[in-house]
């Protein structure tokens, strides 16, 4: 434990975030206090929406804007160094926390997560099944429902179209922005149909892929693609509001607003209910997702990236829209 290594923003990004806007600095390893864990990182996980904090945040949100000097953080896989005595941690034991884009974290007890044996991959505790299975159990989707999830080759996405399938839905339909990605959804997730933004109306590519309507929505994108859900969306609809990349990532803004106009005549006389994510739906869902893996019924899309000195390019690369499934640092 000679040193540790930790990436932190340089200036807050004009755009989208660059390369250049971060930079990695050398420290101590952090001295733990009362009350605290000393955690060395294996993995942490890059998101396309922490460009919302890095552009100042969302007010009520709970997490807070990073400014110049700051170092980055997110969901993080690590393993204990030291631990308080009268903890039930100890040295040795695989735990999940929030102090990502380090190497080593003094993390407080009460805000660590010791990880079970659910999941024999611990990088797999960085996945987004969690969101996607929430976000499904929420909808009351039902057997033989047509389900449209936006943004299908992010990191909820690719969990979300699979999960669907498992959890009875008869047909799943997905949005992305490349047509390699596309063929990726359909031979290796398992999606019905993948309608691609950027080309042709993105409406009127989702009422031919849904011809009967959709049921149920996940919508990870807002903009132009909750509208289209909405216009195809049949009697009784549930929409699960899980992100707003169309607002966060528009390379216009400073990615904290995520505006977006729909057709309220269309939500009330088709008796829509839009509601946001809600996690707390799925407390069994580690278990469940470590069981579809065990069985091989679903697979966990990701991107590793070796070595937290790639870690800025891993994120400019991720909003870009250049990886596939969930993008995680192996520090």
């Amino acid at each position: 434990m000679s040193g540790s290594r930790e990436v932190r923003l340089v200036s807050t990004p004009v755009g989208l975030p660059r390369p250049e806007d971060f930079t990695v600095v050398a420290v101590p390893v952090p001295m733990p206090g009362d009350g605290e864990v000393l955690v060395r990182n294996h993995y942490f996980h890059v998101f396309a929406a922490l460009r919302t904090v890095l552009g100042g945040g969302v007010e009520d949100a709970p997490f807070p804007p990073i400014h110049p000097g700051d170092t980055l953080f997110g969901a993080a896989v690590g393993e204990v160094v030291a631990a308080p005595a009268d903890a039930s941690l100890r040295p040795g034991a695989l735990v999940f926390h929030w102090q990502g884009w380090r190497e080593y974290a003094a993390v407080p007890v009460a805000q660590v997560q010791p990880l079970g044996d659910a999941l024999a991959d611990p990088a797999a505790h960085l996945s987004s099944a969690r969101a996607a299975y929430a976000a499904l159990r929420q909808s009351g989707l039902a057997a033989g429902e047509t389900v449209f999830v936006s943004g299908a080759a992010g990191a909820v996405g690719s969990l979300a179209g699979q999960i669907a399938r498992l959890l009875g839905a008869g047909r799943v339909i997905g949005s992305t922005g490349s047509a390699a990605k596309a063929r990726r959804l359909v031979d290796e997730l398992g999606y019905d149909d993948v309608v691609l933004r950027g080309g042709a109306p993105f409406a009127d590519g989702l009422a031919k892929a849904a011809p009967d309507g959709i049921d149920v929505v996940i919508d990870n994108v807002g903009g132009e693609q909750l509208q289209a859900a909405v216009a195809a969306a049949r009697p009784g609809a549930r929409i699960v509001l899980v992100g707003a990349l169309a607002g966060q990532l528009a390379p216009d803004s400073t990615g904290t607003v995520a505006s977006v106009a729909l057709d309220t005549f269309a939500l009330i006389l088709k008796h829509i209910t839009l509601r946001g994510l809600d996690n707390t739906v799925a407390t069994d869902w580690s278990e469940r997702f470590g069981d579809w893996l065990g069985r091989g019924e679903i697979t966990f899309p990701s991107v590793r990236v070796s070595g937290i000195e790639h870690a800025a390019r891993a994120l400019s690369e991720t909003i870009a829209g250049q990886h596939f499934g969930t993008v995680i640092v192996e520090v």
